[in-house]
């Protein structure tokens, strides 16, 4: 990964902070247009709580366009590089076939359940620790579930600002 300061991301254009900055929320780059119009950011830290702030203000048509631009954990399907690293790095890669089955079903049951895929930031998680959350949270109710997948969301984009921006 590319590693920035904070001035430099400070004083980009518009185009290149989208560019540079925008990945981090998964096909989501309106968020980090929106961002743009707040510099300068005193720190990253500040940029990210601008960039969530951002996403908790939206409509939640927005939001779920959001959740919907994520994944399904360990998809067969083409994946953002910063997706397939992530998932790799916790073994989603090397799945079974029955590893792989149950996680499909499980995939499935929670779409039908909530209209987006399951969302979990994986880093420091196993494939294990993946199967247990998955199958208390398909029990959640809609606002439960929309909620926890926002911050989960939260996490994977402040894992990503973290390697981008020093």
């Amino acid at each position: 990964m590319i590693e920035l300061g904070i001035e430099q991301v400070n004083q980009m254009n518009k185009e290149e902070f989208v560019r540079k900055v925008g990945w981090v929320f998964e096909h989501s780059p309106w968020i980090a247009e929106k961002a743009w119009e707040s510099r300068p950011f005193p720190s990253r830290e500040a940029l990210m709580q601008t960039m969530i702030t951002i996403v908790q203000q939206a409509d939640a048509s927005s939001q779920l366009q959001l959740l919907r631009a994520h994944p399904d954990l360990g998809t067969r399907l083409k994946l953002t590089s910063a997706s397939q690293k992530e998932q790799a790095g916790v073994g989603l890669d090397k799945l079974s076939k029955e590893e792989y089955d149950e996680l499909s079903s499980l995939n499935q049951r929670y779409v039908e359940a909530f209209s987006f895929p399951f969302i979990m930031a994986v880093k420091g998680q196993s494939k294990e620790s993946i199967l247990s959350a998955m199958k208390e949270r398909v029990h959640h109710t809609y606002e439960e579930e929309c909620a926890k997948a926002l911050q989960e969301v939260y996490k994977i984009a402040t894992f990503r600002l973290n390697e981008t921006i020093r």
